[in-house]
């Protein structure tokens, strides 16, 4: 007669059973190369087409020191320009009516411009244009007066506006606003989608009669954690791919340039998985088990999904002010910490306190309603053939 199971090789079976049985249909496999495929070919294609716009094209008859005063006022405002010399007025047409030249510049008389494009200039050209024709019609102006332009310019330059703000705009908010809501629409799927799958796992052994092969080795808070590991084990291995991609992928092409900030969003949200999947896990697994049809775990989950849902809106409302009272207050309070401190920790909001404090109180929390979700499957998984309502469940802990 073979030794009965320690507790902890019982839970590694049924997590290995679990894990290997998920991991190994091929709706996974196809289903998560696909996802990786345009997880990654999304962030190239959003490389390649968000890329810096090409400068815009001039031509300019004679007169380089215009051409040299567009060059540099288009650098100074963001708007590169590239000016080009060409040799008269009907060459210039003929490049911009092709397609060439957005606008071709015919200098004139006391100053004056004529600009030729195809139908109208874009603003933003239009207005370097302006200032450097004005520009230099004033340089034009001091040399012919005696003045040097240069010395008039160093002697001026120091005459300058220092903006001071109290409140400095992050360059990098962008970024993390982006990282923020991957972080809350991954973690809003993956706890919903592998909730179910628990609820569901175990309507099914149940339905299969497989339960009580199960349960003649096993006690069935075995059963329950071993599930519950294994199937956590391949959402945690299905998060861990999506984010590797992501920023990987975000990484190399440089699209994503806050390496700490994703490094950081990506350990967090992983973190988070483990704790927010655990606190709903037992519950999900409670719920499946009044039940011996798969039709009726939607009935039985139903309020753990509103809660689920109520965890993505609160998230998703604070992605624009992750520092409002409102989703500080709501960070401390589980499950919502599962979900609201991620995106603070991408925000980069979250100080060492709120996550390590967060993260003791989901603990503290999810162990009380692991007691409490333990004892109903218990009760519940032993009534096998028929309903169990929360009632009869919930007196299983008295």
């Amino acid at each position: 007669m073979s030794a009965p199971l320690s507790p902890v090789h019982a839970v590694a079976l049924v997590a290995r059973r679990e894990f290997l049985t998920q991991v190994r249909k091929k709706s996974f496999l196809i289903s998560n190369a696909i996802i990786l495929l345009a997880i990654v070919g999304g962030i190239v294609a959003v490389s390649l087409f968000s890329g810096d716009d090409e400068p815009a094209t001039v031509g300019i008859v004679g007169d380089p020191a215009l051409g040299a005063t567009i060059t540099a006022i288009g650098d100074a405002t963001g708007s590169s320009v590239d000016v080009s010399e060409i040799p008269d007025a009907e060459s210039g047409r003929d490049r911009v009516r092709d397609g060439e030249l957005d606008v071709a510049l015919f200098p004139g008389p006391g100053g004056s411009v004529t600009a030729v494009a195809e139908s109208e200039i874009d603003p933003a050209l239009r207005a370097t244009i302006d200032t450097a024709v004005a520009q230099q019609a004033q340089v034009d102006a001091l040399t012919a007066r005696g003045v040097d332009p240069s010395a008039l310019a160093a002697d001026t330059a120091r005459a300058t506006v220092t903006v001071e703000a109290l409140d400095p705009p992050d360059p990098e908010q962008g970024q993390r606003t982006t990282l923020a809501i991957a972080a809350v629409v991954l973690l809003y799927m993956q706890i919903m989608m592998f909730g179910m799958y628990v609820a569901m796992g175990v309507v099914e052994e149940k339905s299969s009669r497989v339960v009580e092969l199960l349960l003649s080795t096993l006690r069935p808070l075995q059963l329950l954690w071993g599930k519950i590991v294994g199937i956590g084990a391949v959402g945690l291995l299905q998060l861990t791919a999506y984010g590797v991609a992501g920023v990987g992928a975000g990484l190399a092409t440089g699209t994503l340039t806050v390496t700490g900030a994703a490094l950081g969003t990506l350990a967090g949200t992983l973190g988070w998985f483990v704790l927010g999947f655990a606190f709903f896990a037992v519950l999900y697994a409670a719920a499946g088990s009044m039940v011996s049809r798969q039709e009726d775990v939607n009935a039985t989950a139903s309020p753990l999904m509103v809660l689920i849902v109520a965890m993505f809106f609160a998230a998703f409302s604070s992605v624009d002010d992750p520092e409002s009272t409102w989703s500080t207050v709501l960070s401390w309070i589980p499950p919502f910490s599962a979900i609201l401190m991620p995106l603070r920790i991408a925000a980069g909001v979250a100080t060492p306190l709120q996550i390590v404090g967060t993260i003791v109180l989901m603990l503290l929390v999810t162990a009380a309603l692991s007691v409490l979700g333990a004892r109903i499957y218990r009760r519940s998984i032993l009534r096998i053939g028929r309903v169990v309502t929360w009632k009869e469940a919930m007196g299983a802990h008295r």
